[in-house]
Order: structure tokens, then sequence, then C-alpha cells
């Protein structure tokens, strides 16, 4: 106690040894406990203790006149006796003290304080005045638990942790008249004992609390806000208010993904995760009442805990969504798009929603290829692609049930929305599923005859692959388009050479035409 005694009010407690007496007080193990300068003690220890300091010890002497004199105590101390004390000064106060607080570290953001009706959870050591033990919270390898104002702690300890920060140290000395007073405490805790606790504060809630969300980094875009019934993907830091770690996804490398406002998760991130945008990064600061409550879980959340959650959402979807497009250039002239069963030539780049770049196409040498429609690519890709213009570029986000689904696929994480950035570079009509020619106008007449160009009565390979080119350079018909040109017409010639001669007959092609005559479209 960074104090020395002083004339007037003052209590104070010392040992002593009468040097002449064979009674001590040493030998009884107790402090004796008195007024200094107020006339109760004689006049030698009045004046020979002021200034004394806890701990202090001092020799006195004190001359008959200012001990007992010449009457001294009969059967003890004779008369015009000479007095030597041998003193430890082990408390003192005063009944104009208040408690004494020192902080001897606070965090640096502190963004609100104890308050009465709060519920604390602190680590002490409890000493007396003079460094005597009597409690630490520490050996028992638990806080103590407690509600700040309601008459469950010492008057002076209800004082003492009034406006603390969680995670801050105080010293809090409490004078005897706010702790436990003439009575004292048991064996433990003597009358008239100031007591001094170094306190560190775990952390605080108040039963009416809700979530407090803080830190909230968003996104340049937020087109929607996570709702109840959304599946959200998000990384998370999970501390206690002092900063010890309890859990966390990227120990894991893996998000940590649920429906919000369901029941799936606790109360409070059920609630903290309402209105999150893709990409926010939050932190959510959750009560006990809307965590784990009074009993905690496991080893790693204390009974009572308020817990933060440093929370970052990679994204979210919700079970109804369909494919979001945004375009994000389109050619002045655009007459015609991109249909089911068209041949289109693309380049993307497919990424997570954190910018994570999963596939490129500009990392071939050639662009995308793909007929639509034609189950080649994911259905939300498929839907994107469709209505597009040559030259135009989207952006489009496709939900996992359109995408990977729960699953994912290589290097996607299930149920992860994909990001995918478009430009078609080149459109055209395709062919029927199964087809690798088809007419563009009227069949001839007489097909035979006008494929036989030399008139011979049989059509070769040679022969055959002139007529057809022939009909596409007159925009009569078609090759199924991204598929090699002279292997489509040898395919084709093969499947008409029904009898493996390499040539084709009217016979061969009348069968044939009348195999497939309840076709559309005849490949010949």
């Amino acid at each position: 106690m960074d104090r020395s005694l002083m004339p007037g009010l003052i209590s104070y407690c010392f040992l002593m040894e009468e040097a002449i007496s064979c009674c001590t007080l040493y030998d009884r193990g107790i402090a004796v406990a008195g007024f200094v300068g107020i006339g109760r003690l004689i006049t030698g220890l009045d004046r020979g203790i002021l200034g004394m300091c806890v701990n202090e010890r001092r020799k006195l002497i004190v001359p008959p006149h200012l001990g007992y004199g010449s009457i001294g105590v009969p059967g003890m101390i004779p008369a015009d006796a000479t007095l030597y004390f041998d003193i430890i000064l082990v408390d003192l106060w005063n009944k104009k003290d208040e408690v004494q607080i020192t902080t001897l570290e606070k965090p640096s953001q502190c963004n609100r304080t104890v308050q009465d009706s709060d519920f604390v959870r602190y680590h002490y050591n409890g000493t007396l005045a003079d460094g005597t033990f009597f409690d630490s919270s520490y050996s028992r390898s638990s806080t103590y638990d407690t509600y700040v104002g309601s008459g469950w702690l010492i008057k002076g300890m209800d004082q003492g942790l009034l406006g603390m920060c969680a995670g801050e140290w105080r010293k809090i000395i409490v004078p005897p008249f706010l702790a436990y007073g003439e009575k004292g405490y048991g064996t433990i805790i003597p009358p008239h004992a100031s007591l001094v606790f170094h306190v560190l504060l775990i952390d605080f809630h108040n039963p009416k609390d809700g979530i407090t969300v803080q830190d909230q980094v968003l996104p340049e875009n937020c087109k929607r806000k996570a709702v109840t019934g959304d599946y959200v993907r998000y990384h998370y830091n999970g501390t206690l208010m002092d900063g010890v770690l309890f859990d966390s996804s990227y120990s894991r490398n893996t998000t940590y993904n649920t429906y919000i406002g369901m029941g799936y998760i606790i109360p409070g991130m059920d609630a903290g995760l309402q209105g999150v945008c893709m990409g926010e990064w939050r932190k959510i600061i959750i009560p006990p009442h809307l965590a784990y409550g009074e009993k905690g879980a496991g080893d790693s959340i204390p009974g009572s805990s308020v817990l933060i959650f440093n929370v970052h959402v990679i994204d979210f979807h919700n079970p109804k969504d369909s494919v979001d497009i945004e375009v994000t250039y389109k050619p002045e002239v655009c007459n015609v798009t991109s249909k089911n069963g068209d041949y289109i030539l693309y380049h993307y780049n497919c990424s997570l929603m954190d910018g994570s770049l999963l596939f490129s196409s500009h990392s071939f040498e050639n662009p995308q290829q793909i007929t639509l429609g034609a189950n080649k690519v994911i259905d939300g890709l498929d839907i994107g692609l469709t209505g597009m213009c040559a030259g135009e570029k989207r952006t489009i986000l496709v939900p996992p049930h359109l995408g990977h689904g729960e699953s994912g696929a290589r290097e996607v994480p299930g149920s992860a929305v994909l990001k995918f950035d478009i430009e078609l570079l080149h459109r055209e009509e395709g062919v029927p599923d199964g087809y690798l020619f088809i007419w563009t106008g009227d069949t001839p007449e007489n097909l035979f005859e006008a494929m036989d160009l030399d008139k011979n009565g049989e059509v070769p390979l040679e022969e055959f692959s002139t007529f057809l080119k022939i009909q596409v350079d007159e925009g009569k018909g078609r090759f199924s388009p991204g598929v090699d040109r002279e292997k489509s017409i040898s395919d084709m010639f093969v499947n008409q050479d029904r009898n493996k001669d390499e040539k084709i007959t009217a016979d061969e092609l009348k069968l044939k035409t009348e195999e497939e005559a309840d076709r559309v479209h005849e490949e010949l």
C-alpha cells in the first residue's frame, strides 16, 4: 500500500513484542488493531507508529512518561517502566478510504465496460495488505463467475469491477468496511483486514444483451443479402473475449457450410449471418444465452462464455435461386442470339466468389466449343450462354444446384457458387443430335442421280465428298459444326456403303433412306 500512517482517525494493525513482558502477541499469532492519534494508545505508541508503511518494522523505546508512568499496569508493567516495542505494520486504513483501483494493463480496443447487473467472468489472486496470500481462482483452474451490483460480491469488489474492459488487468484494494469488516472470514481473512485483488477480466455480458456486429468490411457490390433459408459458406476464427482461440475453419482448410435462420447453428450465429453480403467480413459477438449457455461446450468453451467470431462470407445461395446474368458488353448490332442446338465458341474464366481462379479457357490454345443444350457443360453454364450475341460478354453466377452440387468436382468445393466471365466468340446453327449433315432446303428429287457426278451408276468416296462440299458451298446443306469435315464425310460414306465395297449404289442409298424415313432430317 503506497502510503504511510498519518495522524487522525486512522485504523491500523500491527504485531508487537514487549521486550520486558514474557507475554508476546507473536505467541498468539494475531495482530492488534487500534486507532492512532486519537488517544486510545499510550502516547509513545501513538507517536512511534505515525509515518509507518505496511510491512515496515520499527523498534520503539518509550520512556515512562509516554507510557504507563508512575502507576504502570498492576501485575504486568511496573511503575516508571521504560517500554521496548518491536513492531511490524501489517495493514492500515482510514474510515474515509474508498476502493483503490490501479489499472495495470488495458486492451487497445474497449467498446464496452462493466456496468451494474452484468455477469462477469474473471481470474484473481487475493492477498492481505502485507502480501499474505489467501485465495486464487487460478488454483482452481476456473474463473470466478458472478453478477455485479446484485449483492453476490463484497461491496468493494462490486465497485472495483465497474468500468473494466474484457482483457483488462486491475489491482483493487478494498478497505475492511467494504470487505469482511470486524469479523473477517473464517481462518483465512483476519478481522479489520484490507484486501488486495489482482484481477484479470476474461469476459462479461448482460442477460439482456443481443448479438453485436462490428468491424464490417463490405464488398464494392452487394446485389443481395443473405436471409433465412439461404445456404451460406463462410470461414471463421472463434475466440473467447480474452483472445483465446477455441476453433477455426481455416485450420481444417474448408469452409463451414450451413443454412441460416433454421436452427442448424447456435442462435447468435443464426442472427449474426442475417444480411451478410458475399465477400463480407464481420465480427459477431455472441452472449452465452445465445451460444452455449451456462454449460459451455467441451473443453474449449467454458460455461457462460461470450464468443467472438471473425467471419468471412465466401458465398451463399438459396435452393430456389436461378442463374444470375449480368451483361458487361453487348455489340450495337445483335440480330441473332444463341439457342439450344447452336454450335458456339467462347472464352471463359471460372472462379469462386472469393476470387480464387479455378479454370480458364485462356490456358489452352483454342477457345471452348460446345453445342448448347447437348449436356456438355453444367446446366447453369448452358443457361448463361443462351441468348448471347457473338462478341457479347457476360458475368454469370451459377448456384450449386445448377453447378456441381453438394459434392463439388475437381478443385470445386461442395455447394460452391461459381462465377463465370464469358465472351462469346462465334455462333452458328447446329444440327440435330446424332447428325453429321443436314439439308437446309429441299432434298434433290433424285438424290442418287445428283450424287453420281460421272453418271456411271456408282459413287466412290471422292465423288461423295465432292458432292457434299458443293451442297455446302451453294448453301443447300451444312455439316455438324465443330466436327472435322473430312471425318464427317468419311463416317457418312461408311454408313451409306452397306456392303462395304467402297462405293455407294442406288439400292444402298434407297434402303438407307427408307430406314430413316421417320426422321425429320435425313443425313442424305
